[in-house]
């Protein structure tokens, strides 16, 4: 029972509300009404990249609800043109044409109807792990969990299995062989497929899958699968673009580009903001077949605003810079709790967007969702605000990411408290 009876009046939407209610936040922090503070060690929904009510964020939204808050959606405005000029300035090329829409499940329906009319093609693959929201063909798209029930998905829609390093089933006696499960999973896709291949949508790190980042080289040979193919390749950068994964966009590191980029989350900083992206070329293809995504707040001026203010601040103050070094403090303290506790069973991650597994042992490697449990309440009552995602046949798997302006005092506070309810909850 939610100690709030006004919350018998909201439906539930997924798992439960937390008993404690946030009166105000400002940082790396979350305050209740009596003063008690909580350390945000997922940045709200994983996307207060730069803290809770940062300064400038403050006042541009003042300023822009004061001028500029929402126009007809045939109406440019100056927020809108300087976003979009920061995003391709940011973005490697050919990513250079954007569109402004308000979140990730929305920007990946954006995307993968671009997809299908510029390729005159209609099946979608993505990973049986994955999670690119809750509408249409995100959810058709969604495998993590939360497709029963609901009844037939669209038509055209093909799964095959994400990397996983510690269980993926292709092992050799040299290691996990992804490569091999990559091309067994897309021979699987060839027999299935009608010949209407139209794209292929992943995430370099399957967050909600369990923390999953793809390893060095994965997206090259994905992106050569779907160029054999004629298929797209769109990435959903919804939680590691903006500099979380210690580069810009979590796909330089690999040194690939999409063809469509997804962002949502991280660029508004906590506020209702995505994008998408792609190339002139494409753009100018779908724009003569009559691409169509109306709504309501496509290129709003508030949230453009706030979105241009974020790529200023995380750019000026080398964010990117700061997500990398931080990440490598913030793991190898991870690691340090790997090493005192056998209940973790393993870290994984990049920059400060980092997975920590609770299983029984390491040596059986079988989930402890119970005990995974317990060290989250344990969290809350002890100050640290964490979130944890519990799939079937891996442990529970919180998700780590504080903001991109936590402080090295923050990151070991959150850590000893860490620390202190994995060892007071055996």
């Amino acid at each position: 029972m939610h100690p709030d009876p006004r919350a018998e009046r909201l439906i539930r939407y997924g798992g439960h509300f937390s008993d404690f209610v946030p009166a105000r936040a400002a940082g790396s922090y979350l305050y209740a009404a009596d003063g008690r503070a909580v350390l945000d060690f997922t940045s709200g929904q994983l996307s207060s990249i730069l803290g809770h009510s940062h300064p400038e964020i403050v006042e541009v939204v003042a300023a822009a609800a004061a001028e500029l808050d929402h126009l007809y959606s045939g109406m440019l405005s100056e927020p809108v043109l300087r976003l979009a000029e920061a995003l391709t300035d940011l973005a490697p090329p050919p990513l250079d044409r954007v569109m402004l829409l308000s979140t990730g499940a929305e920007s990946n329906e954006a995307a993968l109807r671009l997809a299908r009319l510029v390729t005159g093609r209609h099946e979608v693959v993505a990973f049986a792990q994955s999670w690119h929201g809750v509408t249409g063909g995100a959810a058709a798209s969604t495998y993590a969990f939360g497709r029963q029930g609901y009844g037939p998905q669209g038509v055209g829609h093909l799964a095959i299995p994400a990397p996983d390093l510690l269980r993926g089933p292709f092992r050799r006696p040299d290691g996990y062989d992804w490569r091999a499960e990559l091309d067994y999973g897309f021979a699987l896709v060839d027999r299935q497929s009608t010949g209407s291949l139209a794209a292929f949508i992943a995430e370099p790190i399957l967050s909600t899958g369990g923390m999953l980042e793809l390893p060095e080289g994965y997206l090259a040979a994905l992106a050569e699968h779907c160029r054999r193919r004629g298929m797209l390749l769109i990435l959903d950068e919804a939680q590691t673009g903006m500099g979380r994964t210690g580069t810009m966009f979590a796909f330089e590191r690999d040194g690939v580009v999409p063809d469509i980029l997804t962002l949502s989350k991280t660029l508004g900083a906590g506020l209702p903001l995505a994008a998408v992206l792609t190339s002139a070329e494409l753009e100018e293809r779908a724009h003569e077949r009559g691409y169509l995504f109306y709504t309501t707040h496509v290129s709003d001026p508030l949230p453009a605003a706030v979105g241009a203010k974020v790529i200023e601040i995380i750019v000026r103050d080398g964010l990117v810079a700061r997500a990398a070094e931080a990440g490598a403090r913030l793991k190898a303290g991870l690691t340090a709790l790997m090493d005192a506790h056998e209940c973790v069973g393993d870290v994984r991650g990049r920059g400060l967007l980092l997975g920590l597994e609770v299983v029984t042992d390491r040596d059986t490697m079988d989930a402890d969702h119970a005990r995974g449990a317990r060290i989250t309440d344990r969290c809350l009552e002890l100050g640290l605000s964490m979130n944890i995602v519990q799939r079937e046949g891996m442990g529970g798997v919180f998700r780590i990411a504080p903001p991109l302006t936590v402080t090295d005092a923050e990151l070991d506070r959150g850590l000893e408290i860490l620390a202190e309810a994995i060892a007071t909850t055996g």
